[in-house]
């Protein structure tokens, strides 16, 4: 929950500024356009309070001062340790895009908790990796850990470190998907120190993948149509597949990367992963947050996924809904078949017979076909 802009204590605001706040329309006007002579730290805390008052014209002025005024005086005011947390918190939200004021930002001991949370997702490395090293910070607010993992920006290093902290400290869970994955990965894998030279640099491989299997989809793996053959699609995107991660270190990255590349990656970037050999890592790309409908209909129909791939995807509700899931799972043998038993009755009759004539399934299953189509006088 972000911080409450609401009006400073009089009492805490300096004595510049609280002249200006209580005096009339054409000062507080010429204050709003950044043109009081006041000091840095008085002319931000006046600009905080008229950028949130009633008058519309004075918000507006103030606002557009925020974002126009010269970065030293800015840097002036936000550097104060004695600025209050909600006037760094409002600034904040309005400097983002300027590296140097958000440094400023981050070092201040004043600065809550919460708005680094809110920064978190729109930083840039060098700034994670401030926030990266205040650990106090990161303890009172573990969520802060979850952000960081879950910007692509963030160096690989850096979050097996802050997932490491987690754990020396009994942190549950700081919102990271899988979470129990990826502490066994990140603590489990650890490498002897003579080993160390000889391992691949988990940072510049992640780096290297994330320009293309981050942030950008690829829509040759992502998009499919409902007349498409799934069997052909999924074999030709395995080819594809084959082909466009030669070129890439994905092979070199450690179990804990791959999960974090599974969890934060494109289409393109899943469909790598979700065939990958460790158990671990092909569940993170099914549980994706970014998975999509199309892609749980493609691949709730591949039979060369592992079974708890096919499992994750029989036991989402979300995309058991969808009646081409339905049907692939009935057909695919590594579906639970308690579950392809619970489907059966959705069926339409063509699929049904299909089903019936089927030897690519369980027994049970093709003869409960048999049965619902004569229950409903088909046979």
């Amino acid at each position: 929950m972000p911080l409450d802009h609401i009006p400073l204590d009089p009492g805490s605001v300096p004595e510049g500024a609280r002249k200006v706040l209580s005096g009339p329309p054409p000062m507080k006007l010429m204050a709003a356009r950044g043109l009081a002579p006041l000091k840095p730290t008085e002319l931000a805390v006046v600009l905080y309070h008229l950028a949130i008052g009633a008058d519309a014209p004075l918000a507006t002025a103030s606002e557009k001062s925020i974002v126009e005024l010269p970065e030293r005086i800015l840097a002036g005011a936000l550097g104060d340790p004695a600025l209050d947390p909600r006037v760094l918190d409002f600034f904040a939200r309005r400097i983002a895009g300027k590296p140097a004021l958000v440094e400023i930002v981050l070092l201040n001991r004043q600065t809550a908790d919460r708005t680094v949370l809110e920064l978190v997702p729109r930083l840039g490395e060098r700034e994670l990796e401030i926030v990266a090293v205040n650990e106090q910070r990161l303890l009172r607010l573990p969520a802060i850990i979850g952000a960081l993992y879950m910007n692509a920006k963030a160096r690989m290093s850096t979050v097996d470190r802050l997932v490491e902290l987690a754990v020396r400290n009994d942190v549950e869970n700081p919102g990271i998907p899988r979470w129990d994955d990826v502490v066994a990965a990140v603590t489990g894998t650890r490498r002897p120190k003579g080993e160390l030279a000889e391992v691949p640099d988990d940072d510049a491989a992640f780096a290297a993948i994330a320009s293309v299997a981050i942030g950008k989809d690829a829509p040759e793996f992502s998009t499919i149509k409902a007349d498409d053959d799934l069997e052909i699609v999924n074999a030709t995107e395995q080819k594809k597949i084959e082909e466009e991660k030669k070129d890439l270190p994905i092979d070199k990255l450690s179990i804990a990367a791959k999960i974090r590349l599974a969890t934060l990656g494109n289409a393109f970037a899943r469909a790598i992963l979700i065939r990958d050999s460790v158990k671990m890592v092909a569940l993170a790309a099914v549980n994706s947050p970014g998975m999509t409908d199309n892609e749980a209909i493609k691949y709730s129909a591949n039979r060369a996924l592992g079974d708890e791939v096919i499992r994750v995807i029989a036991n989402t509700k979300e995309w058991t809904k969808l009646y081409q899931v339905k049907v692939n799972l009935t057909n695919n043998p590594k579906c639970p078949l308690p579950v392809s038993m619970r489907l059966l009755p959705f069926l339409h009759e063509r699929e049904l017979r299909n089903l019936a004539r089927s030897k690519g399934i369980p027994s049970a299953l093709s003869t409960q076909a048999r049965k619902l189509l004569a229950t409903k006088g088909h046979g």
